[in-house]
C-alpha cells in the first residue's frame, strides 16, 4: 500500500505539469540527431537484406552447399543475440552515442571480412560480427531517439527507425540484382562510416547524462535539443526528479525485472516481440521469393519488387499517423491486416492442388503477401520498438532492453530455422498458424498495451508501475 502511495505521489505531479516543447525553429538538432541515429537502422536493413540477393553468387564463387549457405544466413541472428544480450549494459555504461559507434565498428569489420574472404570461415566470422553490430543497434537507436525527442513528436521520430530499416532492406534487394556480392558488402559499410562521422556532431541523450550524474552537461544538451530560447526548466526538473528517485533503488539485475512493479512493462515489451516474430515476418522476408514460386509464380522477382514498392509508402504512412492516431489503434489495425494476409496465403496453398484454381492461387498469394507486408510496415514492424523504448524506467532500461531485444532475435532465429520444416509439414497449415498468432496479437494489444501518445517518458513509466500494485 505504501509503495502504491509513493508511486502516486510521483505520478500526480508529472501528470499535472506541462513540459516545455520544442519550437519549430529549434527542431533542427532533434532532426539532425535522429537522422544520424537512423543510419544505424539503414545498416540494419542492408544487413538483413544482404543474404537473399547474394545467395547464388556466394554459393558459386566459394563453392558452398545449401546447408553451408543456410548457416551463413542464420548466423546473423546468432550474432544479433550476442549483441542484444550486451546492448543494454553497453549503452548504460558508455552512453548511447558510443554504443552506436561500437556497433558501427563491428559492422565495418564484418563487411570487410566478407569482402576479402576466400573461404567459409572468414565469411561466417564476418557475418557474425555484422550480427553483433546490428543486435546492439536494434536496441540503442530507438532508445536514443525516444530520449531526445519531445513527447508530442516522439512516436513519429521513433518510427523513422522502421522506415529506414525498410529502405535499407529494399536497397539491398535492388542493388543485389546489379552488383556482385563483394561490392554489396562494401556498400554495407557506407551507413556505418556516415554514422561515425555524424556522431561527432550530435549530443548525447540528456536522460543518460542525468542518470550518470553529469548535471551540467544534461542541462546544456537539453537546451541544445529544445532551442536556445526555449524554457526547459520544467522538463529538466521533471527528468532530474524521476532520475533521483530511481537512483535510490538498488542496482538492477535480470531477476529484478520480474518484480510486481515492473511486471506489466515486461509482459508488454516481451509479449509484443514474441507476437511480432511468431506472426511470421522473418519467414516472409527471408523466403518471399521461394513462397511466390511455391504458390505458382514462374519467378519470385515480380513479387519481391511488389513487396519493396509496398513497404516504404506504408511505413511512411505509419510514421505520419503514429502521433495522430496513437500506438494502440495502429497496432490493432496492423495486426488485423497481417492476420488477413496470412490467411489469404494459407488459402492459396490449400487450393494449390486444384487445377481450376491455378490463377486464383497466384492472385491470392500475391494479395496475401502484399497485404501482410503493407500491414506489418504500418505498425507491427516499428511500434513494438517504439513502445519498448518508452515503457521501462532508466534504472531498468538497460537490463529490460537487453531482454526484449534478445527475445526478438531468438524468435527471429526460431522462425527462420523452422520455416522450411513447417512448409514441408503443411504449407497451408503454416500460414494458418501465423494468421492465428496475428489474430491473438489484436487481443493482446486491446487488453494489455497502454496508449503512450502525448505522454512524457516519466509519466508512462511511473503510471505503469502502479497498474499491478
Amino acid at each position: 500500500m505504501e509503495a502504491k502511495e509513493e508511486g502516486e505521489m510521483v505520478v500526480k505531479p508529472l501528470m499535472q505539469r506541462e513540459r516545455g516543447s520544442s519550437s519549430p525553429s529549434s527542431l533542427w538538432m532533434v532532426v539532425a540527431s535522429t537522422a544520424v541515429a537512423v543510419f544505424g537502422s539503414f545498416e540494419f536493413g542492408i544487413s538483413v537484406g544482404y543474404s537473399s540477393p547474394s545467395q547464388s553468387g556466394i554459393m558459386h564463387d566459394l563453392n558452398l552447399s545449401l546447408p553451408q549457405y543456410s548457416l551463413f544466413g542464420s548466423i546473423l541472428t546468432i550474432g544479433a543475440m550476442i549483441g542484444a544480450i550486451l546492448s543494454g549494459r553497453i549503452a548504460d555504461l558508455i552512453g548511447r552515442r558510443c554504443a552506436m559507434a561500437v556497433s558501427d565498428i563491428l559492422c565495418i569489420i564484418g563487411w570487410v571480412s566478407i569482402f576479402l574472404t576466400k573461404n567459409i570461415m572468414w565469411l561466417e566470422l564476418g557475418r557474425l560480427s555484422v550480427g553483433c553490430g546490428i543486435g546492439l543497434l536494434s536496441y540503442v537507436v530507438p532508445v536514443y531517439i525516444a530520449e531526445i525527442t519531445p513527447k508530442n513528436l516522439r512516436g513519429g521520430f521513433a518510427a523513422v527507425n522502421q522506415l529506414m530499416i525498410c529502405c535499407g532492406g529494399s536497397l539491398a534487394y535492388l542493388l543485389g540484382t546489379i552488383v556482385t556480392w563483394r561490392i554489396l558488402a562494401i556498400i554495407g559499410t557506407f551507413p556505418c562510416f556516415l554514422q561515425l562521422l555524424g556522431l561527432i556532431f550530435i549530443p548525447e541523450s540528456p536522460r543518460w547524462l542525468a542518470m550518470v550524474g553529469k548535471d551540467h552537461e544534461f542541462e546544456a544538451v537539453l537546451k541544445r535539443l529544445r532551442g536556445e530560447h526555449s524554457d526547459v526548466s520544467q522538463e529538466a526538473e521533471e527528468i532530474m526528479e524521476f532520475t533521483v528517485s530511481l537512483q535510490k533503488l538498488p542496482q538492477s539485475g535480470m531477476l529484478d525485472l520480474f518484480q510486481k512493479k515492473y511486471l506489466h512493462a515486461v509482459i508488454v515489451g516481451v509479449g509484443l516481440m514474441v507476437l511480432q516474430q511468431f506472426g511470421g515476418v522473418n519467414a516472409i522476408c527471408f523466403y518471399a521469393s521461394e513462397i511466390f514460386v511455391s504458390a505458382g509464380f514462374s519467378s519470385g522477382d515480380t513479387g519481391m519488387i511488389a513487396m519493396a514498392a509496398v513497404q516504404i509508402p506504408m511505413t511512411t504512412l505509419g510514421v505520419l499517423l503514429l502521433d495522430r492516431s496513437g500506438r494502440r489503434p495502429l497496432l490493432m489495425v496492423s495486426a488485423a491486416g497481417t492476420c488477413i494476409g496470412c490467411f489469404l496465403v494459407g488459402v492459396s496453398f490449400m487450393l494449390k492442388g486444384h487445377e481450376f484454381s491455378k490463377e486464383l492461387n497466384t492472385v491470392l498469394a500475391l494479395a496475401g503477401i502484399l497485404t501482410y507486408t503493407g500491414s506489418f510496415s504500418l505498425g507491427m514492424g516499428g511500434i513494438p520498438w517504439v513502445i519498448m523504448s518508452e515503457i521501462f524506467p532508466l534504472n531498468m532500461k538497460g537490463t529490460a532492453g537487453s531482454l526484449v531485444t534478445l527475445v526478438s532475435w531468438v524468435g527471429s532465429w526460431i522462425i527462420s530455422y523452422t520455416f522450411n520444416f513447417l512448409m514441408m509439414w503443411s504449407s497451408a497449415g503454416t500460414f494458418f498458424i501465423f494468421a492465428s498468432i496475428c489474430g491473438l496479437t489484436v487481443l493482446f494489444v486491446e487488453r494489455l498495451v497502454p496508449e503512450t501518445k502525448g505522454r512524457t517518458l516519466e509519466e508512462i513509466q511511473a503510471s505503469m508501475s502502479l497498474i499491478l500494485q
